[in-house]
């Protein structure tokens, strides 16, 4: 970066400049595998209420052309976008991008297909600005450091903005003033707070979407040329120095770090478990502990978790609370809850949230016994490890520690793994014809001349 450019400039030039023959196919290959992880919870979604309110609400802001995943009704580009991105997002089963602690493919699918299907532009142009969109806002993410979080905004729907507007800008058209002007006006209108966790609200749910809602938005702003701050990152009220704490350790340089070289989806996790991510390394040692050694409920003392201090206000705090979610999405953020219910089930599953499960008195007295200690020895962000220890009525003691979460870049998913963890999520609403219909759309994206014929293959029909 020269001096007399700013970042959005970066940034601007780069996307302007990049070809999905520049991507190489293994980043290509993955991307198809985030996409179709995506689609797959989307569908699970419109099996629970926030999706059924989130439709209506959708529906009565207007009709329109565009057609959204698993849905038979049509809406207009924005609204489109907004709700694949709480579809997607809803179940809080969607991948995150471990160094920027964002869930980095919820904003930017949905606006990588909105733009597509609008401008009926190829699968491969829809793949391109997916990545594009992934890219600029993990890595966004990643250069606040935690400080996003510590400020009380939640970086999916900051960090998730400015993705989806340099995305948005490159798929219509425009330059490289154009894209850094586009992330110049989504400084305005980037958000999420991070309140909901004090009742377990929906808004989080709503953050990529809305994302993807300002990117657009953002875009068509640059192309008529409303004029836009481009220090919207390093200036003095700029994203860094307005939404972290001041005197926090960010690292703006992060953003354009060999941007084009290390594509950052390789270091985006995709869930195997239908919660907070920071909870993965607990429920997989707690159903290790208890399956090795034939443990049960009534066997537990106390159980002991040791996690980095940056999650404990999102899993463990606060401690009372935790201890008795309110909804499916608040027991999503309890690390009690979820815990009692590896060791009482061996499993965490959608299932596992159903009301039934929220006042079942064996999870909530063995959620009582769960405890939180910080861990000494914290690699977070890069990673989110966890450690549990098991003090049975007897007096055993079992730990065990995973110091990389599973999903994580080092101890990826499987294609087979994905595509199994999408067929479960589809069984949810759909049979197998659907199933196989919506898994072919995505895998063969990259040959779709128009991205209209991908986006009706989502919608039922």
């Amino acid at each position: 970066m020269s001096s007399a450019q700013t970042l959005a400039q970066v940034i601007g030039d780069w996307a302007s400049e990049v070809k999905i023959a520049d991507v190489p196919s293994h980043v290509q290959e993955q991307a198809l595998l985030n996409i179709l992880d995506a689609v797959g919870i989307a569908f699970a979604s419109t099996n629970y209420d926030f999706a059924a309110k989130s439709i209506a609400a959708s529906v009565a802001l207007g009709s329109g052309p565009r057609g959204a995943i698993a849905c038979t009704e049509r809406f207009s580009v924005r609204d489109q976008a907004m709700l694949n991105g709480i579809l997607i997002h809803g179940l809080d089963f969607d991948d995150t991008h471990v160094p920027g602690v964002i869930h980095a493919t919820a904003s930017a699918v949905p606006t990588a297909i909105a733009i597509a299907d609008d401008r009926e532009l190829s699968g491969t142009d829809l793949v391109l600005g997916f990545l594009v969109a992934l890219e600029i806002g993990a890595r966004v993410g990643t250069a606040a450091n935690g400080g996003f979080h510590a400020q009380g905004f939640h970086p999916t729907g900051l960090a998730g903005a400015f993705g989806a507007a340099t995305a948005a800008a490159k798929m219509i058209g425009l330059d490289s003033h154009g894209i850094a002007s586009a992330q110049g006006i989504v400084g305005s209108l980037a958000s999420g707070s991070m309140e909901f966790l004090e009742t377990g609200a929906w808004t989080k749910r709503l953050h990529p979407g809305w994302a993807a809602v300002c990117g657009i938005t953002s875009a068509e702003l640059a192309k008529a040329k409303f004029e836009a701050p481009l220090a919207i990152y390093e200036g003095r009220f700029g994203l860094f120095n307005s939404h972290t704490p001041a005197g926090h350790n960010t690292d703006i340089s992060a953003v354009a770090a060999d941007l084009g070289a290390v594509w950052e989806l390789l270091k985006t996790a995709i869930k195997p478990y239908a919660a907070c991510h920071f909870t993965h390394a607990c429920i997989d040692i707690a159903i290790e502990l208890v399956t090795e050694n034939n443990l049960h409920a009534a066997d537990i003392e106390s159980v002991l978790t040791i996690i980095p201090a940056q999650v404990v206000p999102v899993v463990s705090e606060p401690a009372k609370s935790k201890l008795t979610p309110r909804s499916d999405y608040d027991a999503k953020f309890s690390l009690p809850f979820i815990v009692a219910t590896a060791i009482a089930k061996r499993r965490f599953t959608l299932a596992d949230l159903a009301d039934e499960c929220l006042v079942d008195p064996e999870l909530l007295e063995l959620a009582a016994k769960v405890s939180y200690q910080n861990d000494p020895n914290p690699t977070f962000p890069k990673y989110f490890h966890g450690e549990v220890v098991i003090k049975t009525r007897d007096g055993r003691t079992f730990a065990k520690r995973e110091d990389v979460n599973r999903g994580a870049d080092e101890r990826p998913l499987s294609a087979s793994e994905v595509e199994a963890k999408f067929r479960d999520n589809m069984e949810l609403v759909a049979d197998n014809n659907v199933s196989d219909r919506v898994f072919n759309a995505v895998m063969s994206l990259p040959s779709t001349k128009n991205s209209r014929d991908f986006v009706e293959e989502l919608r039922l029909q």
